[in-house]
């Protein structure tokens, strides 16, 4: 059979993500802060896309009352005399009624800077290094102090073998260790401890504890303190259990961390994308549209477009680029508000029992079901939920917060994995603390309420919300 080349139209349907589809399901995506981002830097670089001015309608009705009214008659003119009289003493006058904030004695270049003006926080490294400066170390300590404070971590350990140090600097390690146990005794104090029992055995120090039952426990028994075993420590020690409770909370009032106190972690506060109120018997869903851009094409690009006289072939085909892109971009945005309001919509609807009793009523949910709801697909769905969140009158959440796994009850409905969490968080809340819950104890009771947990998934939910076993949660006193 020979072989020959031959041409064929074959008509076929395929999927193809234009650049307009990439850019719609990106900003989909976007938390709130990145979209701000985004539409910044696209102003910047699309010159047709321009921020819409405040209309009438956005006006406060407020201000509006108080503009005068243009019906009343005009107040007489008011003369005033040029002349000033010529026996005043105007120096003892300017200087018993000038103010502060005259204009006339105002100089703004006597003003400091607003950086000036405003607190800078200080984080662990400054602080170290301000004592530094300010003690009375020689220049080849205060080279090993400026070599220990930079190897400190977040925590205000010595991340950092000694011997690395004297081999940097060439410095004898009798130098390096007494530079060390100095700055051990700054503020605060047992930073730059290799560990939390040296830190913890340092602040003993410090408070003249040294020798006590305190630092024996510190040095010998941190184990025995962790796992709550105080009758065998005080067995150990030869002491009594009062004894050993004392010198307990004497420890608890040590910080085992340090440089915690220093952080300069800043708070990051969460903007909801959209709010939730309760009116009457039902909920309205409002858009948070505060700080963001209202967004439209320039009128003027679109003058010069119509003029086609004015323009040569590439300015033309440029416009018309950025005309498409704005337009397009300004859609999906307005997709996305509407897609998120659609996605809390049904939220509201499916998890009406949370938002009228709270967290405890929280129904197990999952994408599909919005996703049929709402008539789009679970992907969709998804990138919704990503880093958007939602004011209710239960709290601030993320969507996604309302998706959770089925655990299955005896008699009835099955409920929401978050919701266990509550109701384990609400069990320990209120266990006597000298014999807390086990948690085979907490599955019996969660049992008796009709809900299914094996004493695995207990202990799992129990991780998770971050409280510790009941050998650790036992409190003595």
């Amino acid at each position: 059979m020979a072989l020959e080349i031959r041409q064929s139209v074959t008509l076929a349907q395929q999927l193809i993500m234009t650049p307009q589809l990439q850019q719609a399901i990106k900003l989909l995506q976007l938390s709130r802060l990145e979209l701000l981002d985004a539409i910044s830097q696209e102003m910047e670089e699309n010159p047709v896309l321009e921020e819409q001015a405040a209309t009438d309608e956005d006006r406060n009705p407020i201000e509006d009352k108080a503009e005068p009214d243009k019906d009343l008659p005009d107040p007489p003119e008011v003369s005033v005399e040029d002349h000033a009289r010529e026996d005043v003493d105007w120096d003892n006058y300017l200087s018993e009624y000038s103010t502060g904030w005259g204009g006339s004695t105002y100089d703004e270049r006597e003003t400091p800077s607003f950086e000036n003006t405003t607190s800078a926080m200080s984080n662990l490294h400054s602080h170290l290094m301000w004592q530094l400066n300010m003690s009375n170390f020689d220049d080849e300590q205060k080279i090993i102090g400026v070599h220990i404070i930079g190897n400190l971590d977040e925590d205000g350990y010595l991340d950092i073998a000694l011997d690395e140090i004297t081999r940097t600097i060439n410095c004898p390690m009798d130098k390096v260790l007494k530079t060390l146990r100095l700055i051990q005794n700054f503020d605060p104090v047992g930073v730059a401890a290799r560990d939390a029992r040296e830190s913890l055995l340092i602040q003993a120090d410090f408070h003249k504890l040294k020798g006590t039952i305190v630092e024996k426990i510190i040095r010998d028994s941190l184990e025995h303190l962790e796992n709550k075993k105080f009758d065998q420590l005080a067995k150990k020690l030869s002491v009594t259990i009062q004894e050993v409770l004392t010198a307990i909370a004497v420890i608890q009032g040590m910080e085992p961390k340090p440089g915690r106190c220093y952080s300069d972690d800043e708070t990051n506060y969460t903007i909801p994308d959209i709010y939730v109120y309760k009116v009457g018997d039902d909920y309205e869903i409002v858009q948070n549209e505060d700080g963001l851009p209202k967004l439209r094409v320039n009128s003027y690009y679109k003058e010069i477009l119509r003029n086609k006289g004015s323009l040569s072939d590439n300015g033309k085909t440029y416009i018309q680029e950025k005309l498409k892109s704005a337009a397009w971009l300004i859609k999906s945005i307005h997709q996305r508000q509407r897609t998120i309001y659609r996605v809390t919509k049904s939220i509201v609807k499916f998890q009406r029992p949370f938002f009228d009793y709270g967290i405890t009523h929280l129904k197990p949910l999952v994408l599909r079901d919005v996703a049929e709801d709402i008539e789009m697909h679970e992907s969709t769905v998804s990138r919704v939920t990503t880093n958007k969140y939602v004011h209710t009158p239960q709290g601030i959440f993320e969507l996604k917060f309302f998706f959770n796994s089925s655990i299955n009850s005896i008699n009835g409905p099955s409920v929401a994995s978050e919701s266990v969490k509550e109701h384990i968080k609400n069990i320990i809340k209120s266990e006597n603390k000298k014999k807390p819950y086990s948690d085979e104890t907490i599955s019996e009771i969660l049992k008796k309420a009709d809900l299914i947990v094996a004493r695995r998934t207990v202990a799992k939910y129990r991780e998770a919300i971050g409280i510790l076993p009941s050998r650790k949660r036992r409190n003595p006193y």
